[in-house]
């Protein structure tokens, strides 16, 4: 972000934000106090918090954070109304430039307005745009969260400021609920789980952002990308396989390599050496592979639309700082799709990819999502791709099937993609955070650039229309929800192992696995654990692994041609007989229920 758009963008501020905001300012006033010298950079409420950014003498550690908070909670108390005026920029530059406050100089030197803001609370004067509570007494219970390092405008190349983070809320009770948030979603972390439940891991060898799946995480990679592509066959949707390189002409045509260049992987070694054109690259996307096959063939109107489905792993260079465990990575597998279809079959298609995302996020349990009509900015058109006649038609069509369908959206201004305006779909987990999964993305644009046609009932060449299509997105970046979303505890159906067999004693390993094989045949997940641990022990690392049912086998559940079973959740079913267990389980897992 630059300076000029985090300066205290502070016009339409809720009264949280409001509060949140003279929050920092109050924070900047107690680190004052401590650092008489410091310097300030910006201060604005976020998301569940404030922060501010400091020059100070020297670093801060968490221990100085208890007393940061102390002072802003005596200055709170005091009762200081916020002030505001409107100082002329030559008076408010002679101010902060005798106070050797860069910072602040460098913001009102970038601002086009002849006069500025400042607030004041207590002993300390800020530049600031506003808003503000009335007084200090009306800022709510405050945390302290953390320290960390922020470059002044987000440029690499300029200062490294201190950046500390706190939180403000109306009342205690909701302070601790966030705070308990917090703390839940420090245990569901997907990073965390992903090496306790033996699913991924990284490594430098390899690359920062490109995980490595152990067999579990394979298997549940497996599983959620086999229910996907068994629904999306059942709505009519073709598997295709394209690639891991194309050309780069093949990117410049699809405006690609225009628009989406600084994530791209360098490219390789063409045919040519002297031609950039026939040079390769590692597959950013799959959109222009798959207009490749559609293009090789003919189609007439009776034959669309044409769905491309396709579980690709794409390659996209995000810088090491943005890399976050699965949810962002470098090396991704997408199920993507692609219709090419007649331009009245859009409301069809629409409702055709809105009814599959439903039944998906459905059977993953995820009832809480919204969606979000994104739109292109008109005020930045040279950031898409197409005229504004084809820009308005895709809008116009997909705002109507969107209406069509009665679905309440929210308006994204300038979130479309480069090509085209798209349906998102939100999701909040079970912490109520947000995660952008599905899409349904509307391009009059490509067909033009790859000059596609399809034969009319007229007999005449026609264009088609296109819709990209994701369902879960990223199946790493989806995995990660789902991680978290579970807390590790899978759904039966989803768990990569279903079932541990424990034997009692060495002498019961054979029936043990007399036992696993029964299961196997069953389709069921499980192994056997022949660790010379006691028994309590290794029912207690199948809980921790999340493992649905601990099977217990000794001498009369060998007798009886049974399993001791005991649930993830503590609770003792007592002596099963194998084959009712098989029924039992096979049956949630076909339901795909949450039962166990």
């Amino acid at each position: 972000m630059s300076g000029k758009v985090e300066i205290e963008e502070a016009v339409n501020y809720t009264p949280l934000q409001r509060m949140r905001h003279s929050a920092a300012h109050v924070m900047a006033e107690a680190v004052q106090e401590i650092f008489p010298d410091a310097r300030f950079a910006i201060g604005p409420a976020i998301e569940d918090g404030f922060y501010y950014d400091f020059d100070l003498p020297r670093a801060l550690t968490p221990d100085d954070l208890p007393d940061i908070e102390q002072r802003m909670r005596r200055i709170i108390a005091g009762n200081h109304p916020f002030t505001g005026e409107r100082w002329p920029r030559e008076k408010a530059l002679e101010y902060f430039q005798k106070k050797d406050q860069e910072y602040k100089v460098e913001l009102i030197e970038n601002l086009p307005d002849a006069e500025v803001g400042m607030y004041q609370q207590s002993k300390f004067l800020d530049l600031c745009r506003g808003q503000h509570v009335d007084n200090t007494s009306e800022i709510g219970p405050i945390k302290l969260m953390r320290v960390a390092g922020a470059y002044w405008r987000g440029d690499e190349h300029r200062p490294m400021l201190q950046r500390i983070y706190g939180t403000a809320w109306f009342t205690q009770e909701e302070l601790d609920q966030y705070l308990w948030r917090l703390e839940e979603a420090q245990k569901r972390d997907h990073r965390k789980l992903g090496r306790e439940l033996k699913l991924f891991t990284f490594s430098d060898d390899v690359s920062a952002g490109v995980p490595l799946f152990y067999p579990r995480g394979e298997m549940l990679r497996h599983l959620m990308e086999n229910y996907v592509r068994d629904t999306q066959e059942r709505y009519g949707y073709q598997h295709v396989w394209t690639s891991h390189i194309g050309k780069v002409r093949l990117y410049k045509t699809s405006k690609h390599w225009y628009t989406y260049r600084e994530n791209m992987f360098p490219i390789m070694k063409g045919e040519q050496e002297t031609s950039e054109d026939d040079a390769f690259i590692l597959k950013p996307m799959n959109c222009p592979h798959h207009i490749t096959l559609f293009k090789s063939q003919m189609h007439s109107y009776r034959e669309l639309p044409i769905r491309y489905a396709e579980f690709a792993t794409l390659y996209r260079y995000e810088k090491t700082g943005t890399l976050t465990g699965l949810a962002r990575v470098r090396s991704l597998t997408q199920d993507d799709a692609h219709v090419f279809m007649r331009p009245d079959q859009i409301q069809e298609e629409f409702n055709n990819a809105v009814n599959l995302t439903a039944e998906v996020f459905s059977t993953y349990g995820l009832s809480d999502y919204y969606v979000r009509l994104s739109l292109r900015d008109p005020k930045k058109k040279e950031d898409y791709v197409g005229g504004d006649e084809v820009w308005d038609e895709a809008e116009s069509s997909l705002r109507s099937a969107v209406e069509g369908r009665h679905i309440t959206y929210e308006l994204g201004i300038g979130e479309a993609a480069f090509y085209g305006p798209k349906v998102d779909f939100m999701v909040r987990d079970a912490l109520g955070r947000e995660w952008q999964c599905a899409t349904v993305q509307l391009d009059l644009n490509q067909p033009m650039n790859f000059e596609l046609e399809y034969i009319g009932e007229d007999g005449q060449p026609h264009r088609p229309v296109m819709i990209h299509r994701a369902v879960t997105g990223s199946t790493e970046r989806f995995m990660a929800m789902i991680i978290e979303h579970f807390a590790g505890a899978f759904p039966v159906w989803l768990s990569p192992v279903q079932a541990m067999i424990i034997p009692i004693a060495d002498r019961h390993q054979d029936y043990a696995y007399k036992v696993l094989e029964q299961l196997k045949a069953a389709g069921i997940r499980a192994e056997v654990d022949i660790r010379s641990e006691r028994m309590n022990a290794k029912i207690r690392d199948a809980q921790l692994q999340k493992i649905p049912y601990m099977l217990v086998v000794g001498d009369k559940e060998a007798a009886a041609e049974a399993v001791s079973v005991r649930l993830r959740t503590n609770v003792d079913l007592k002596s099963i007989a194998v084959k009712d267990l098989i029924e039992r389980v096979t049956g949630i897992a076909r339901s795909k229920s949450f039962e166990l």
